[in-house]
């Protein structure tokens, strides 16, 4: 017998199945596996079909966007700290912000997302800044690219920091009379040099996917969850009122009950 070792690993699948049919099977199972194959073959080659088609619509709707988009981002800059305060309320993303970093994006005017034109193989995104005491760059952005082999990639700006003002530095300079913490959070900025995870960046995803899509519902969410407070509050106070009510109305009937009995 011919030792496992000697044997490629595909060629022992190749015979396990050959085996299992030989055994196992009888001559009618086995060809309706042969044609489960086949029907399996052309469903497969459906689903290439869909994701083709699929891309087309994509990449269609992708150019008549734009134009909404460009208008938004004109609108957009007529509030100021638009997108430093609809980044605070994503979840995801104020949890990588620092008190140094919100203050650096209090200058962020305009944030754009690039799909490429097959959309399949990245996209880019760009933050533009106004004047600023922290760097010099106009423009800072951050793109992915995924290459004919499916091998992702990434790429960004280098960001001219003024003196004294890189925010990710790491060092133990000192700052209103304490020593920088070691430990402490890693600076917003630092996401712009780092292409370790380029093909599962989660802020890049969350910045294209979940805020570029519709920024104005994180800008207004914390005027909704304010709203909701004031709600909370009202409805609190009123059952309070309705609990008073309730031990005057107890106290009242307490009383009548003691007149009648002295009368008695």
């Amino acid at each position: 017998m011919i030792s496992n070792l000697l044997i490629p690993k595909v060629t022992r699948h190749v015979l396990t199945y050959t085996l299992y049919v030989h055994l196992f099977l009888d001559k009618e199972q086995h060809e309706a596996i042969e044609q489960i194959d086949e029907v399996q073959n052309e469903i497969d080659r459906l689903n290439e079909q869909a994701s083709e088609e699929i891309l087309k619509v994509e990449q269609k709707y992708n150019k008549l966007r734009q134009p909404h988009f460009t208008k938004r981002s004109e609108l957009i800059g007529k509030i100021p700290n638009f997108w430093v305060t609809a980044f605070i309320n994503h979840p995801q993303v104020s949890a990588l912000l620092n008190e140094e970093d919100e203050e650096a994006l209090q200058y962020l005017s305009k944030v754009e997302v690039h799909e490429f034109e097959d959309i399949k193989s990245g996209y880019k995104i760009n933050f533009h800044f106004e004047d600023n005491p922290y760097f010099e760059n106009k423009c800072i952005s951050k793109e992915f690219h995924l290459n004919d082999t499916g091998e992702p990639s990434s790429k960004s700006s280098s960001i001219t920091w003024k003196a004294g003002k890189d925010l990710t530095a790491k060092n133990t300079a000192t700052k209103a009379g304490q020593k920088r913490n070691l430990e402490e959070q890693e600076s917003f900025f630092s996401w712009f040099t780092d292409h370790s995870e380029a093909g599962a960046d989660e802020l890049g995803e969350v910045i294209k996917d979940d805020i570029w899509p519709n920024p104005l519902q994180y800008f207004l969410a914390s005027e909704a969850e304010d709203e909701d407070d004031l709600d909370d509050d009202g409805e609190e106070g009123l059952d309070d009122e309705e609990d008073e009510d309730g031990e005057g109305e107890d106290d009242g009937e307490d009383g009548e009950e003691d007149d009648e009995g002295e009368d008695a």
